[in-house]
């Protein structure tokens, strides 16, 4: 019940804030509204306010603004038909427009309310520890190396890596530049971010333990937070990586520990579960990591939100531009069952991982609304700009048959989302 409240409370959102810029568009040109709907379908509220009649229908996967004038070729000068091409192009742009407001809107408020970070963030980017079959790795990043440059682009600590990777994730090109022995060193490698694994050049941390799962193969003999792993099977371990790559070799049979827990060294005997999705070990613990909060003025806070917005926006359109041509597969594509599971487990999370989720999803929904196909808004708006070109408008009969295709793609879209969310979900063990 909880993620149908929490996908029903971020599809309203999103949509109404959708729909009101349509809406406030029209208005700055003198269109009149005639509706203004939240949903399709049965009407289960509606309420008259001068003009418009505004409704809440049974469907929430989507909504329209009724404008007069936009089915009929009318000269009255309230109508949509009688503005000028450049007018209607803006209108159209308006939802779009007001779903980037929005994210801006709100990972600004993201900034303004702080998040606990890791510390070493903003540390210089000294390489601890190196993932096997990683970027990192085949590029031939080693610990201890120091990362300088990503594609060019400056880096001096964890904060601006992690930045340039997201910013870097479809490239097919890599370059790398690290301070290696005193020495600058430039690594290159031709190979697309793979999407179950990160960068894979990690800092160094300490095999402290911060966190252990409840009723975890941890928890059940003992091991408490702040305790310290010495040894795994008689082998020391000097940093967490090496205690993760030493259960991983267990392949789930038995582990002994040497740990230091309040005050005393302790063996203890432990058996990992085996993850079914992944196939690898796992004791049911996570590293003591040292945080700062972070908070940002008012100025900051808008700047980092139009900056996220705008990197987001560009990663989107890069994205579709890979789906497109086959760079990544269409089985990635996720629907109204996989924006339900990613509402309520960032609302478990709490209210701002769910308002930072739902930003994310606003800026999808733009950029989607503005590809140039029939019904969207990006649709509208290249009718609108052909035939501002051609001087004259497009024939009834194209106008028609462009709708239909368009209807046709949308619906075909739908379903093979919705098919593909669930096959995602009867994956899942």
């Amino acid at each position: 019940m909880e993620y149908v409240v929490a996908f029903l409370v971020l599809v309203g959102v999103l949509i109404w804030f959708h729909e009101l810029g349509h809406f406030i568009m029209a208005k700055l040109f003198g269109v009149k509204v005639e509706v203004f709907s939240i949903g399709f379908g049965p009407v289960v509220f509606k309420k008259q306010v001068g003009e418009t009649e505004y409704r809440l229908s049974a469907l929430p996967l989507g909504g329209f603004v009724k404008l007069y004038g936009e089915e009929e070729d009318l000269k009255d000068p309230r109508a949509f038909s009688s503005k000028p091409n450049w007018q209607k192009i803006l209108i159209a742009f308006g939802g779009p427009l007001f779903n980037f407001i929005l994210a801006v809107l709100l990972f600004a408020l993201l900034a303004l309310a702080g998040k606990e970070e890791p510390k070493h963030l903003y540390q210089k980017p000294v390489v601890g520890y190196v993932q096997e079959d990683s970027i990192a790795q085949k590029l031939g990043i080693k610990p201890g190396d120091t990362i300088l440059e990503v594609n060019h682009k400056e880096v001096k600590n964890w904060k601006e890596l992690e930045k340039m990777v997201f910013e870097s994730i479809l490239s097919k090109e890599w370059q790398v530049k690290v301070l290696r022995e005193g020495k600058e060193v430039e690594l290159r490698l031709s190979q697309r971010l793979e999407n179950n694994k990160g960068f894979g050049a990690e800092p160094t941390l300490p095999p402290v333990i911060g966190r252990v799962v409840k009723e975890s193969p941890a928890e059940q003999v003992g091991l408490r937070e702040g305790a310290k792993v010495l040894e795994v099977n008689g082998k020391p371990v000097k940093d967490w990586y090496e205690l993760v790559s030493e259960v991983r070799k267990s392949k789930g049979e038995p582990i002994r520990l040497k740990v230091e827990q309040e005050g005393k060294v302790e063996e203890k005997v432990v058996v990992p579960k085996v993850d079914p999705r992944t196939g690898m070990p796992f004791l049911g613990i996570a590293p003591k990591v040292e945080t700062v909060k972070v908070k940002k003025d008012l100025t900051q806070a808008f700047v980092e939100g139009a900056e996220r917005t705008y990197s987001l926006t560009l990663l989107s359109l890069k994205a579709l531009w890979s789906i497109i041509t086959g760079g990544i597969s269409v089985k990635t594509l996720g629907g109204p069952v996989a924006i339900a599971q990613l509402a309520g487990e960032s609302a478990q999370q709490g209210i701002l991982p769910f308002l930072g989720m739902m930003a994310f999803i606003s800026v999808q929904l733009a950029v989607f609304n503005l590809i140039p196909l029939p019904v969207l808004d990006g649709g509208l708006m290249l009718l609108f700009l052909v035939e501002a070109v051609r001087g004259k408008p497009l024939p009834s009969k194209f106008k028609e048959a462009w709708a239909r295709v368009g209807f046709a793609l949308i619906i075909a879209l739908v379903v093979f989302v919705f098919i593909n969310d669930l096959v995602r979900l009867f994956q899942k063990p």
